[in-house]
């Protein structure tokens, strides 16, 4: 199987840097520290590459179906690599790997056919849509393959060619990835950059590219935004959220507890719509605290490599430190950490899973993102009240409500200001439907036809019924 890097682009046998373990906090590879100086290069050879790939759709279809052939073929040197730097465990890396061929699929078969337009004149009109030029994405390092996908995946069906940059924490399966690939597609038709900053700042702000995709957190989304705007580039910002989970008076707590305890710490926590911050009626709250703490003491923490793991390390050192700082505070807060509540004594970036109950709500492990393996629960005494408190805040990603009267817990989830709202269940997405924030979790749509039409420019074409 190949597990060769992509082709170097030119510098990058130059400056290099270390990638850690989050299970240990040492290095055990370096990635290329790319320059900003190298990116013209880059983007310059994607738009050459643009003029063949936008021209035959045929083509891109049969590209992309072998591509996810090939992703599936190194699944297991994937997998490693990515458990290695990210830190989940093993199997969540094969389930992302298997996500990014399975949308690699989805999108080869969306092809952008032409629109009549009846509007009752004597004109045939029709919309054509034409894919944009070179593109960017930039990309977090809570799943870097399946975010990567989402954003190379509608891009390269759209008939755009990709500037691609993983976070400088977890280059180094991505990279894997690109080398793949490319044994699928064309030259230059999708490139991986490696390195820190300034370079993706350099690549948002690039003036030959078309559309800039970025997840990543609000201050740096806005940055993205702006260094985009300078070319008037199109935006596509998926900027993390802190969604609430409404436990309804009629809830099973025993029968929900598992998939809600996961809705929160898959991933360790570090999943963008995960359920942060669970409201519980006042009558249930100690039962929901405890069925949940219950969960948290009794979860295996460990190495993502480790056979039996269930949850792995935080990713980096600074999101540990920030998890910390936030759970701290809410202890000194008054806060009462029912599970955890404190890092774990061992090597590597490890935090006890924590339930934390008679947290403040103005506490920032509530009103801000915590991203990490820590939830508050709090409790309310009237619906209002609960969804005031859940859309009481500036995210606006997802929500959840929870109970047996669905009818009910439709009409509390239509009331939540958010992109997407679950019943009974969270984080779960289709690849057919469309990914939106509200407020400032986002800018634009990801997912489905949305994210393929967002790389497209319509064409109109006018022509008169007679000579």
């Amino acid at each position: 199987m190949p597990t060769s890097q992509p082709r170097r682009t030119p510098g990058t046998l130059g400056k290099r840097f270390a990638v850690l373990d989050p299970a240990t906090g040492e290095a055990f590879d370096e990635a290329p520290d790319q320059q900003p100086d190298e990116l013209d290069a880059v983007v310059d050879r994607a738009r050459k590459a643009w003029r063949g790939w936008r021209a035959d759709p045929v083509a891109r279809t049969t590209a992309l179906r072998a591509a996810a052939d090939a992703v599936e073929a190194v699944g297991a040197d994937l997998a490693q690599l990515l458990t290695r730097e990210q830190g989940k465990p093993l199997a969540e890396s094969y389930a992302e790997i298997a996500r990014t061929a399975a949308r690699l699929r989805y999108f080869a078969e969306l092809v952008p056919g032409p629109q009549p337009i009846t509007d009752g004149r004597p004109v045939r009109s029709e919309i054509r849509w034409r894919p944009l030029g070179p593109v960017a994405a930039i990309v977090p390092w809570n799943f870097p393959l399946q975010l990567a996908s989402a954003k190379f995946a509608p891009a390269l069906a759209a008939g755009n060619t990709m500037v691609l940059k993983p976070s400088p924490f977890t280059p180094l399966a991505t990279r894997l990835l690109g080398s793949v690939l490319a044994s699928a597609l064309p030259e230059d038709v999708l490139t991986i950059v490696t390195g820190r900053e300034p370079l993706g700042a350099r690549l948002a702000s690039h003036p030959e590219i078309r559309h800039v995709t970025f997840t990543g957190s609000i201050p740096t989304g806005r940055a993205v935004a702006e260094g985009a705007a300078a070319s008037l580039a199109r935006v596509t910002l998926e900027l993390g959220g802190n969604d609430a989970a409404i436990l309804l008076e009629d809830v099973d707590v025993e029968r929900i507890a598992d998939r809600l305890f996961w809705a929160a710490f898959r991933n360790c926590g570090q999943v963008c719509m995960a359920v942060k911050r669970v409201y519980a009626p006042a009558r249930l709250c100690s039962e929901v605290v405890e069925a949940l703490a219950q969960r948290a003491k009794t979860v295996v923490v460990g190495a993502g490599l480790e056979a039996g793991s269930q949850l792995g390390p935080v990713n980096n050192a600074p999101q540990l430190a920030r998890v910390e700082r936030y759970t701290a505070q809410a202890l000194t807060d008054g806060a009462r950490a029912v599970a955890g509540g404190h890092r774990l004594d061992r090597p590597g970036y490890f935090f006890a899973p924590t339930i934390l109950a008679e947290v403040p709500p103005d506490s920032p492990v509530v009103t801000e993102e915590q991203f990490g393996p820590v939830l508050p629960v709090l409790p309310y005494r009237s619906l209002d009240e609960a969804v005031e408190a859940a859309n009481g805040t500036g995210f606006g990603l997802g929500g959840s409500v929870w109970g047996t009267d669905l009818d009910r817990a439709e009409a509390v989830a239509d009331r939540l200001e958010c992109g997407t709202a679950w019943i009974n269940h969270h984080a779960e997405l289709s690849l057919a439907q469309p990914f939106a924030g509200a407020k400032s979790s986002g800018v634009g749509v990801a997912g489905g036809p949305w994210g393929l039409y967002g790389n497209l420019q319509p064409f109109v074409v006018h022509r008169p019924e007679e000579a």
